[in-house]
């Protein structure tokens, strides 16, 4: 058996790639053998006994890694990393968008859901991305400025400081001003995104500026300074969030937005605030299961969808078996079809939360799966439950000493965002309008479909597929994870909970066994070219139409096992570093 990452061929035999860090960036990682191990593991994470972080770039990680070792706690080294990640890996990594972040502290045994998505202005209207003849513009709400939604990430990680964090806050910000100041090294993976995104992001001048030398975008091997990015942290460290939201910052990102057709005005940057919610919770084979309530709709669904599958017996099916994941696909295409209808900003739309995740809704779903064949998505509509999100988002978790957990996903959208940076910041700046239904029945980016619930509104949050979990046993924590992929991270959500609870994979196994996707519309089974052939033989006799797709997200995960924590980075993308002490 084989697995194929990027055109890679690499055999499952050679665990020492994975300890010489091959799999984690290319830096030396030490393996500890533990008895919570086992001999027929091929894959295995890394151990630390303190503290751990994973993130998907390297210098990000050391970071974090470096402010635990420092005393800090788990929300002082993800908010470190979250600043870094906004220089080393400005495609995905911000100050211009927004996400959630899930909390849990082993003191009072707490977990909260941090919600700093973005909003749309005070201008946008239900209609707005229509032309005249009724069509999707989809230029206009995926590329330049009336794409932007109000940034939250300053201000969500502002909030986790106030609450949680230990260290003073400009500590944290320092390393990535550094790094901003002083240039980091250009990657080929960078690079090579640059270049394939050159013709929109080099139409705008201020963009150019940042990451163009002599007309074209930067090369491997050249220094990225980013001066005015650095000034902009420099105003964060100093003046906090005020400064993004009310400061001299809030006053460059506005003149632009005046100048280049923009929605966003001071008033909509000074009313901006996060939100503290309660987390979604359900239960799967004993193992709690806790993610973010709407406007994701990623913890309710990957709920809902493990309430169909556990019924079945998965584990005696078999791992990447033709049954299992044909009972997998089923429950993924009706928990796609209900979030068409029912998922959206809870302060605009009455979301049936405790219907959707409820055992007998799901029960009734059930009813209408056959384990011979597949079902038509054109057969499937959203159900009527009791009443009552790209590509190129980043996610990091980190674990400390004193067994805090922060598992964390936020979001330009688009891979560098809207593709604009705002001039005299060096931000670029998110482009989520293109999240919200721009018309009734139309697909987005992704071809997710969406309705009423998630139509344009001044105000409200998009509607986003970011989810960060964290799975408990006995009532503590056992793993914490999340992901990047677009609509793909609820059903990558879902092959990790498999393969661990149904399966009893460790972490990195777990990590690298293909993915599978299906989302209701269009109506089509995405694969990884790693999954067996005989498998997808029998998929496609059983009558699901398969399409082999690019590599699935990029999860980044931490579990507590023993005296210490293991963790993975996913290979899926280069560059990654789980690192502990």
């Amino acid at each position: 058996m084989i697995v194929r990452l990027s055109k890679t061929i690499l055999s499952f035999s050679v665990v020492a790639l994975v300890l010489t860090g091959f799999l984690t960036g290319g830096a030396a990682v030490a393996v500890e053998r533990s008895a919570v191990l086992s001999r027929k593991d091929v894959f295995h994470p890394v151990f630390a006994p303190n503290g751990m972080v994973a993130s998907q770039e390297a210098t990000a990680s050391r970071i974090g890694r470096d402010v635990l070792k420092k005393g800090g706690n788990a929300v002082d080294a993800a908010i470190a990393v979250g600043l870094a990640l906004a220089v080393t890996l400005p495609r995905a990594g911000n100050l211009g968008g927004g996400g959630f972040m899930l909390v849990h502290m082993a003191g009072s045994g707490k977990t909260v859901a941090i919600d700093y998505r973005e909003m749309a202005p005070r201008a946008a209207f239900k209609d707005m991305y229509l032309k005249v003849d009724g069509a999707v513009d989809k230029k206009a709400s995926r590329y330049g400025y009336k794409a932007v939604g109000v940034p939250g990430t300053v201000a969500g990680f502002a909030l986790a400081h106030k609450k949680f964090g230990s260290l003073p806050w400009r500590v944290l910000v320092e390393p990535a001003i550094a790094l901003a100041e002083n240039g980091i090294a250009v990657t080929d993976f960078m690079a090579n995104g640059l270049e394939r995104r050159r013709k929109t992001l080099g139409k705008w001048v201020s963009t150019r500026a940042v990451f163009f030398r002599n007309g074209a975008p930067v090369k491997p091997g050249d220094q990225l300074v980013q001066k005015d990015l650095a000034w902009s942290l420099g105003q964060i460290a100093r003046h906090g969030p005020a400064s993004f939201y009310k400061g001299e910052i809030a006053k460059r990102i506005v003149r632009a937005m005046k100048e280049n057709g923009g929605l966003i005005v001071a008033a909509d940057l000074a009313a901006y605030r996060p939100v503290i919610r309660e987390p979604v919770r359900g239960l799967y084979r004993g193992v709690e299961v806790v993610s973010m309530p709407p406007p994701s709709s990623g913890g309710v669904h990957l709920i809902q969808m493990l309430n169909i599958i556990e019924a079945y017996d998965i584990r005696k099916m078999g791992p990447q078996s033709a049954a299992s994941l044909h009972i997998m696909i089923e429950a993924m295409r009706r928990a796609f079809a209900d979030r068409s209808k029912h998922l959206g900003d809870p302060a605009f739309w009455e979301v049936p939360v405790k219907g959707l995740i409820s055992k007998d809704y799901s029960a009734t779903w059930r009813k209408t799966i056959d384990r011979s064949a597949a079902t038509k998505s054109e057969d499937v509509a959203p159900g009527e439950p009791a009443p009552y999100e790209s590509p190129d988002t980043t996610h990091f978790t980190v674990a400390d000493r004193f067994g805090n957990f922060v598992t964390n996903t936020y979001t330009l959208n688009f891979s560098y965002g809207s593709r604009v940076v705002a001039d005299g910041t060096g931000i670029l700046l998110n482009n989520e309008m293109d999240d919200f239904s721009a018309k009734p029945g139309a697909p987005n980016a992704f071809g997710l479909v969406g309705g009423a619930a998630n139509a344009v509104e001044p105000l409200k949050r998009p509607l986003s597929s970011m989810t960060p979990l964290i799975l408990f046993k006995n009532g503590k924590p056992w793993l914490a994870t999340g992901g990047p992929g677009g609509s793909r991270i609820i059903t990558n959500m879902l092959h990790l909970v498999v393969n661990l609870v149904d399966h009893g994979m460790n972490i990195a196994e777990g990590t690298v066994a293909p993915r599978i996707h299906h989302q209701w519309l269009p109506d089509t089974v995405r694969v990884e070219e790693t999954l067996s052939v005989d498998t997808a033989r029998l998929l496609s006799g059983l009558g699901h139409c398969l399409k082999v797709g690019r590599a699935m997200g990029s999860t980044q995960s931490i579990m507590k096992m023993g005296k210490g924590y293991y963790g993975f980075s996913d290979p899926r993308r280069p560059g990654a570093l789980t690192i502990g002490y």
